[in-house]
């Protein structure tokens, strides 16, 4: 069973497949639900869409983290970094630094 708001996002994402702003918006969704897999799959295509400041990285990492795939999760989150340090977002790159950290 889905929630309302994952049932309408993915109308409207059905209506618009080219809207990164919904991909984003489902991706978190499917995470706040438990559902990793489709977390990982449609935050994979924001991603693939174009840039992100880092906060897809952060749900994409934890999703992989979630679904015990620690491996995939650290390679994110180095992504991550690359992609906070681009935008200045030198707190983002502290906690992913952190978080690779925490895998270890």
């Amino acid at each position: 069973m889905t929630s309302p708001r994952i049932d309408a996002l993915v109308q409207m994402l059905a209506q618009d497949p080219g809207d990164r702003t919904l991909h984003y918006m489902l991706g978190n969704e499917y995470f706040k639900a438990q559902k990793y897999s489709q977390a990982v799959e449609i935050l994979r295509r924001y991603l693939q869409s174009g840039d992100d400041e880092g906060s897809a990285y952060r749900l994409l990492a934890k999703s992989y983290e979630r679904l015990g795939e620690t491996e995939e999760a650290r390679q994110i989150y180095r992504e991550g970094i690359a992609a906070a340090e681009r935008h200045g977002h030198q707190p983002m790159v502290d906690e992913f630094i952190e978080a690779l950290r925490d895998l270890e």
